[in-house]
């Protein structure tokens, strides 16, 4: 085997410091490999996996990430397909699940443990899990989290649903101010904040998901950790850039009715990582789809 060929070596004294963003990953005295590995996470709201296993198991099969993060997964943990997940090659699992409504799961080929079950909406719905990865990448955290839709009306005094969605995000935000280590935060926000990140700026400014109420409320959020949209690092604005369209459109193509309301955010270290990021917009076109497509994005870590 060549030097350095997939071997992990301790560096002599004096050593280099490892690149400061991740350098909490890496005490003094570990070991560390010479090479970094290249790493794709993706993230998707399947809108149901037990109905949508199929088109879960084709898109681990087509795309391969090493790390896939799910929201609405509307299922207790009890039932979760995760025999079926662990024969695709996808063994490590934190399901945080829900009967019928909400939940999150995050699955991978590559080792991670379970650190945190969040409770943003502060009424026990299953919305956010944590995991910190120990393989490839240690010491990154990703949290996958499925942020409220928010009802219809973007009024908290008429619509109890939109009150709750501000106050999740407020809760979100205190939560970042005390972040330390290197994170990544991916899932359905149920925002696209940017006018190019939506079919029609002036239509939905009055429409839950793009109000200016909801957009000022994440960029809060974003400001805590002085968090990177990586969307909008690797495809800059205003390239188009939807995650989600309607059912209720006949034609969701022609049409083109589309918003980013998925996203994947990172710590400026770990963002200075990331080589590439996109949309599996054919899933779209899937049997008994869902109305949100996959997003992946690549990281040199």
């Amino acid at each position: 085997m060549p030097p350095g060929a997939g071997v992990f070596v301790a560096y002599p004294s004096p050593r280099p410091s490892p690149p400061a963003a991740l350098s909490s990953r890496f005490p003094r005295g570990q070991i560390r490999s010479m090479a970094r590995p290249m790493i794709t996470i993706a993230t998707w709201n399947i809108n149901s996996v037990r109905l949508r296993l199929p088109l879960v198991l084709r898109f681990l099969t087509e795309e391969a990430p090493d790390v896939l993060c799910l929201q609405e997964i509307k299922t207790l943990a009890e039932f979760f397909p995760a025999e079926a997940f662990a024969a695709a090659g996808y063994t490590y699992q934190a399901v945080h699940g829900q009967k019928g409504y909400h939940g999150v799961a995050t699955i991978g080929k590559i080792p991670f443990h379970e650190v945190s079950r969040r409770d943003w909406q502060d009424n026990g719905e299953a919305r956010h899990v944590g995991v910190e990865l120990t393989g490839p990448g240690a010491g990154l955290t990703i949290e996958n989290v499925y942020v409220p839709a928010g009802g219809d009306i973007p009024d908290r005094a008429l619509n109890t649903k939109f009150g709750q969605k501000l106050d999740f995000l407020q809760r979100m935000t205190e939560w970042a101010e005390g972040i330390t280590g290197p994170t990544l935060i991916v899932g359905d926000f149920n925002i696209a904040p940017l006018p190019s990140d939506v079919w029609s700026h002036k239509a939905l400014l009055k429409v839950v998901s793009h109000t200016p109420l909801e957009v000022e409320t994440l960029a809060r959020f974003q400001a805590a950790h002085d968090w990177v949209d990586l969307g909008r690092q690797l495809v800059p604005a205003p390239a188009r850039l939807y995650t989600w369209w309607s059912y209720r459109a006949k034609d969701w193509r022609e049409n083109d009715k589309g918003r980013r309301l998925d996203h994947m955010w990172a710590s400026p270290g770990v963002a200075a990582r990331a080589t590439g990021h996109r949309m599996v917009e054919v899933a779209r076109d899937w049997e008994q789809c869902s109305d949100h497509v996959p997003l992946l994005t690549e990281f040199d870590l």
